[in-house]
């Protein structure tokens, strides 16, 4: 498979702020400068008529917008999206998209139109029936090996070039099943960061059975949706998982692997 390598999407919006600090250390104190991660407002519009209101590392951003409509279930395929483009101003980013009539029908009666925090996994949620959704099984696939889920691990730092800079951003990363890193992206959000990743794949056509997502993160409830309502079937993920994580992913056929450290990790299913 070839390694995915696409450009960043979206307005031009610096991703990272310069500070300067005073740094405590047993040995003394200085001045130092910093870098903090951005935070921006992005809405997400749709025919017309905005949604959802975001918070989001400001790059990537039609990746994220893809990955977002698909994985929440607003469209089912990328042939469903038509058109995207970006507005930008002082107080955020507005996304338009232009989505096939039938979905749009089905958009209104959810009646989603509040602000999503960055850690926010059921945003815009306002019925407990919404808040836990189906999902279809997962075509069962090879999971990934020992020793390619340590090789991923190993990896994952030095393709986070945002997190070495500011220590405040989830990685995703798509890994092949030898656990070479073809592609990643980074958010303020985990939730984000997943999204992204999956527009980045669904966009290039990338066969999500030969491989494997690998996150910076717990594998909540959300992350283990996110990837069975595309087919992927193995997530591997840094921290924990969560009991309603490992149900779904039992019922979906979602192989999850967590607690994913250099020298060990854990398989859940």
């Amino acid at each position: 498979m070839v390694a995915v390598d696409k450009s960043s999407g979206g307005p031009s919006v610096a991703t990272k702020q310069p500070v300067s600090v005073t740094r405590w250390r047993a040995d003394g104190i200085e001045v130092t400068a910093d870098q903090l991660a951005v935070e921006t407002p992005v809405a997400l519009c749709y025919n017309g008529i905005c949604h959802l209101v975001m918070m989001l590392s400001p790059q990537d951003l039609d990746d994220f917008a893809l990955g977002f409509s698909i994985t929440e279930g607003i469209i089912e395929s990328p042939q469903e999206l038509h058109q995207l483009d970006f507005n930008s101003s002082a107080e955020g980013i507005e996304i338009n998209l232009s989505i096939a009539a039938r979905r749009e029908r089905g958009l209104k009666q959810r009646k989603r139109n509040l602000t999503g925090r960055t850690g926010c996994g059921l945003c815009g949620t306002d019925s407990l029936q919404q808040a836990i959704r189906p999902v279809n099984p997962v075509i069962s696939t090879e999971s990934p090996s020992d020793v390619a889920v340590q090789q991923a691990v190993a990896q994952l730092d030095r393709h986070q070039p945002l997190q070495q800079l500011t220590g405040a951003v989830h990685g995703a990363a798509w890994c092949n099943l030898e656990g070479e890193i073809l592609c990643i992206r980074e958010d303020v959000g985990r939730h984000n960061a997943l999204d992204k990743l999956i527009g980045a794949l669904l966009c290039a056509e990338v066969d999500l059975s030969e491989g494997f997502v690998l996150i910076s993160s717990r594998a909540s409830y959300e992350m283990v949706h996110k990837v069975a309502a595309v087919g992927i079937a193995n997530l591997v993920a840094v921290s924990a998982p969560t009991a309603l994580a490992i149900k779904l992913a039992k019922e979906a056929g979602v192989n999850v692997i967590a607690f994913a450290r250099e020298g060990s990790h854990v398989r859940y299913t």
